[in-house]
């Protein structure tokens, strides 16, 4: 095959998705017998809504979360006042999308999982990867079955403990974000309101919230606990830390879903590339869930990784340009790290910085910008939307090609001109949405496509 993936989250189903639209035959291997349970990562940031709009799975990831509610302050059983949870940011034609969607993880993944299916491509659920060698040919996992796999390339989105990070023997530096335990779990209450994200005050630091999760009849529960005290995973637990930090009683929390505690901190490999394995998300950076930015984060690794995979083995480009995942994800992942960990430490509030609209790789060996004096977005900027006659560009952009803007090219899809936001020139929008090349004139233009795989037929 050509892709093993090794992980069935929303990173390895993201890539499953990508390269099953692209014609590459992959396989995602999971250790667990189905899909995550729980609602661990439940915010999908505007940039990663865009992707989802690109892979065809926004309408039904719409569909089945929403908006979220506000945050009310509790204080011995009296609600303080309610306030948002974001600050706002203002939208234009070139950002569709603004506000953080809220839907829980395990449902996100069975969108992603039923796309991947209809697609064709396959989830090989209840296999253990417990090792793997490599040759300049390709890469053979061993399973806990006593069966291995083999394929041209592996990609381990097996999450922060990642089995195929240790054999490849990739360190990952990090800290702890915070001393404190933390519980997280879905319940179900009854005694609060759906209309807002619920949060409870007690000395110190510690604390705890309910948040309804947007398209179900769940509550997540968030909870920090006095330094020293390990969490209790288990519905009476919940029930003591309800009855503790809450007006409620301890029975008003009727049932449990899913449960786990953590501490929260921060990660990041050494390496995302060692021939021909590379690391995703969690196992390439692990972050604080504050801000929503670890499970985007993640499905973004995927989505850059996705058109290079699929360019190398079914557009002809060179295997350096694999190079370029860990050059331009690496760097992105330890500024998200900063953040996350910021906003975890209120020091940054959530809002224009945390939708992920303004991460870009202008520094990228990919981003090549000709012009002297650029106006609008540059190469490794974000494409923004926009129209070009009667044509959205997000419509255009919508699939596995790359996109010029203002000229043509044999084997590119094109459109005459760029919206007026875009500036002056010519730009050639990468499959992922970014600007890969702009200039005032086409000159080293069919250079650049033809090295990065972009000279496929749409």
């Amino acid at each position: 095959m050509d892709v093993l993936i090794v992980g069935a989250g929303p990173t390895g189903l993201t890539l499953g998705v990508d390269l099953a639209r692209r014609g590459v035959d992959a396989l995602i291997v999971e250790r667990a017998d189905g899909l995550f349970p729980g609602s661990r990562g439940k915010a999908v940031q505007p940039r990663t809504q865009e992707l989802f709009d690109d892979l065809g799975v926004l309408a039904e990831a719409r569909a089945a979360g929403g908006p979220y509610p506000p945050r009310l302050i509790w204080q011995d059983g009296e609600p303080l006042g309610a306030e948002p949870m974001f600050d706002p940011v203002p939208g234009d034609e070139g950002t569709p999308y603004t506000e953080p969607l809220m839907i829980p993880q395990w449902r996100t993944q069975e969108i992603l999982h039923a796309r991947l299916t209809a697609l064709g491509g396959k989830v090989a659920f209840g296999h253990e990867v417990t090792g793997l060698r490599q040759d300049a040919d390709g890469v053979t996992v061993r399973l806990a079955d006593g069966t291995a796999l083999s394929a041209a390339y592996v990609v381990a989105a097996d999450g922060g403990r990642s089995t195929i990070r240790r054999a490849l023997g990739v360190g990952m530096a990090g800290e702890t974000v915070d001393p404190a335990s933390f519980l997280v779990a879905d319940v179900q209450v009854k005694g609060l309101d759906r209309d807002h994200w619920h949060m409870f005050r007690a000395a110190g630091e510690i604390g705890l919230a309910l948040c309804p999760l947007a398209g179900t009849d769940d509550f997540q529960l968030q909870a920090r606990l006095p330094e020293g005290t390990e969490p209790e995973p288990t519905l009476d637990g919940v029930r003591s830390l309800v009855d503790a930090f809450t007006h409620l009683e301890a029975d008003s929390v009727t049932g449990l879903r899913w449960i786990s505690g953590f501490r929260s901190r921060t990660g990041l490999a050494d390496r995302f590339r060692v021939g021909r394995v590379l690391l995703a998300g969690d196992a390439a950076h692990v972050h604080s869930p504050a801000g929503g930015q670890g499970l985007n984060t993640s499905v973004q690794d995927a989505y850059n990784l996705g058109w290079k995979l699929g360019a190398v083995l079914r557009g002809g480009a060179p295997r350096e340009l694999l190079d370029t995942y860990e050059e331009e994800r690496r760097a992105t992942a330890a500024g998200v790290l900063g953040l996350s960990t910021a906003v975890h430490r209120g020091q940054v509030r959530r809002g224009a910085a945390t939708v992920q609209l303004g991460l870009g790789y202008r520094e990228s060996s990919l981003s090549v910008e000709g012009r002297t004096d650029p106006a609008g977005p540059r190469a490794g900027d974000r494409a923004p939307d926009g129209r070009v006659g009667g044509a959205r560009l997000f419509d255009v952009f919508r699939g596995p090609h790359w996109t010029l803007l203002g000229a043509s090219l044999p084997g590119v899809r094109s459109l005459p001109s760029a919206p007026e936001s875009y500036g002056p020139g010519i730009f050639l929008i990468r499959p992922d949405g970014y600007v890969g090349w702009a200039g005032e004139t086409t000159r080293g233009l069919t250079e650049y496509a033809s090295r990065v795989g972009g000279l496929t037929a749409p």
